[in-house]
């Protein structure tokens, strides 16, 4: 019987060991078929570039210091670095696009792993004029904890539920966004995972994860259709 017992032992320890080798290679094959996509994904944006007159480099620094106090970036620096740097004209409107990469303290943290940064990809679209600052984002636990600025409500209530308005200008916002942006927002699949941010001449939308060719006409579009639907004479009450 104790043989038979140590026979089992040996087999489940094996069965481990097998377990853990085909997990680990498992695991390093899905890793390197991801490079191996996010790689021809960046190239592939260089060939876009190219093919529609629009500049692409592949890391430029010091361009993106002036976004610091914005979302995704840090409320101060210097000789930030952006990669994958591309900008032209899309729609009659001067953009920008490109990847902001920071470390996250914690990554890699519990496991001792290498660390990884975080990877954002922005996208900038000039706008008609000048505007005030405004954020339109997702309602999120985080936010509701830990940020404290005033939140404005439009008095539409299923707008006001899905979305969090911060601005210093509430006269800009009404005249700019309750009669056509409000609908698309609520409409547009896009906007769910689409945050805007207004300064100065630019609209922002950002998101977490790499660069893809698959995602540039979706953003810049979405940019350049709440703008779209923007009237003119909103520009001209910006405080």
């Amino acid at each position: 019987m104790s043989q038979w017992a140590g026979i089992l032992v040996l087999v489940l320890l094996f069965a481990v060991i097998v377990g853990m080798f085909t997990l680990v290679f498992t695991v390093s094959a899905r890793g390197r078929r991801k490079d191996a996509h996010v790689r021809e994904d960046h190239a592939q944006l260089a060939r876009i570039a190219a093919e529609r007159g629009w500049t692409y480099e592949t890391r430029t620094q010091g361009r993106i210091d002036q976004y610091c106090g914005l979302r995704p970036f840090p409320a101060r620096g210097s000789n930030l670095r952006a990669w994958h740097y591309t900008a032209g004209e899309f729609r009659g409107r001067r953009f920008t696009y490109f990847e902001y990469r920071y470390m996250n303290v914690t990554s890699g943290a519990d496991t001792g792993e290498r660390k990884q940064p975080t990877i954002e990809s922005v996208f900038v679209v000039t706008t008609p004029g000048p505007g005030p600052f405004l954020q339109i984002l997702r309602p999120s636990v985080l936010d509701t904890l830990f940020d404290r600025r005033p939140k404005m409500k439009l008095g539409v209530p299923e707008f006001d539920q899905n979305f969090r308005i911060i601005t210093e200008d509430e006269e800009f916002v009404r005249s700019a966004l309750c009669d056509t942006v409000v609908p698309y927002l609520l409409m547009s699949t896009k906007s769910k995972k689409s945050p805007l941010q207004l300064r100065n001449s630019e609209l922002f939308t950002w998101y977490r994860g790499t660069l893809s060719p698959r995602t540039v006409d979706e953003k810049l579009n979405h940019l350049c259709d709440v703008l779209d639907r923007i009237p003119e004479h909103a520009w001209r009450t910006a405080v």
